[in-house]
């Protein structure tokens, strides 16, 4: 009978020490900061949509802003349907900044003519917007065309991002887009530091290509643990279709003589990710999360974007 207490106690004390040690480790999982990835431009042409796909085969968790204003996006549509790890953002898109590759407004020229140039494309650079004096009425009906076709689409969609960040780049624009998040139900995610969950931020875009990997991996490998950590990357294939578009916005995008490195950077960032060296990092240094994951942990409620100056 004495034998038989003592191997009871025995018992329970190992599935004590059993239920510890998985408390243990699940808090454990649960200290690991929370790295967000969200890919922007996804839509723009059929190398980026490759490289999302590419990029969603692996079950990776990630955020994917896609420009519903583009040719390419139903394509997107098509792919991310097959992937729920991936969460879908509408990329707000007043600017088209390629040159020779210009696409305009969901409403029509016609419905909006202070947001576009004389052959009816958006303007590639804020600047150019700015000084056509474009009206707000003429950004919130494009705006909201943009998210209706995203809603339509069929995919969930969790979120507005700017593309560029004009859609934030003013006290009435950032007024407006705040107002469509709440009309919509949707998370805001932003292209500055001024973040509305909180968020540390961080932007690969203008890095250069020879320290862009050993940049980033930098990064990852010294997050913040207190809260969300946003990285904003852009990927494609590198392919003929990249090699030629030539960034009117930013010479960070072309050679000192004019020639194109988006189609590199965006193949390096792509690269980057795909790299055994992040792989192996991804639930041993932080866990990957998406909008759609903070916005159920948070609420919409808690939305709220810090002090920001213009």
């Amino acid at each position: 009978m004495k034998i038989r207490k003592l191997a009871k106690a025995f018992l329970l004390v190992c599935a004590a020490i059993c239920c510890m040690q998985t408390a243990s480790a699940q808090q454990s999982k649960n200290q690991l900061p929370e790295l967000l990835l969200r890919i922007d431009d996804i839509g723009m042409n059929h190398a980026t949509n490759m490289a999302i796909e590419q990029l969603a085969k692996t079950g990776m968790p990630f955020s994917a802003s896609v420009m519903f204003a583009c040719p390419w996006y139903q394509e997107t549509v098509a792919i991310l349907k097959k992937y729920p790890n991936a969460d879908v953002g509408v990329h707000l898109t007043l600017t088209a900044e390629w040159k020779y590759y210009r696409w305009g407004p969901v409403t029509g020229r016609s419905a909006v003519p202070s947001l576009v140039d004389s052959l009816g494309y958006f303007f590639p650079t804020g600047d150019a917007l700015r000084q056509n004096n474009y009206t707000l009425d003429e950004i919130e009906k494009e705006l909201t065309a943009q998210i209706e076709r995203a809603l339509a689409s069929g995919i969930r969609i969790s979120y507005i991002d700017p593309h560029m960040g004009i859609a934030l780049s003013t006290p009435e624009l950032k007024a407006l887009t705040e107002k469509l998040a709440r009309k919509y139900k949707l998370g805001i995610s932003t292209l500055n530091k001024d973040t509305y969950f909180g968020e540390a931020y961080y932007d690969m875009w203008g890095i250069p290509v020879e320290s862009k990997k050993q940049d980033f991996l930098g990064i990852v490998n010294h997050l913040s643990p207190k809260t969300p950590n946003l990285v904003i990357i852009h990927v494609a294939q590198s392919s003929p279709e990249m090699d030629v578009l030539v960034d009117m916005n930013s010479k960070l995008m072309n050679t000192d003589d004019g020639k194109p490195k988006a189609s590199l950077h965006r193949q390096t960032e792509l690269d980057m990710l795909l790299s055994p060296e992040f792989r192996k990092l991804v639930g041993r240094k932080f866990t990957l999360i998406t909008y759609r994951d903070v916005i159920k942990a948070r609420g919409l409620d808690k939305m709220k974007a810090s002090a920001e100056k213009f």
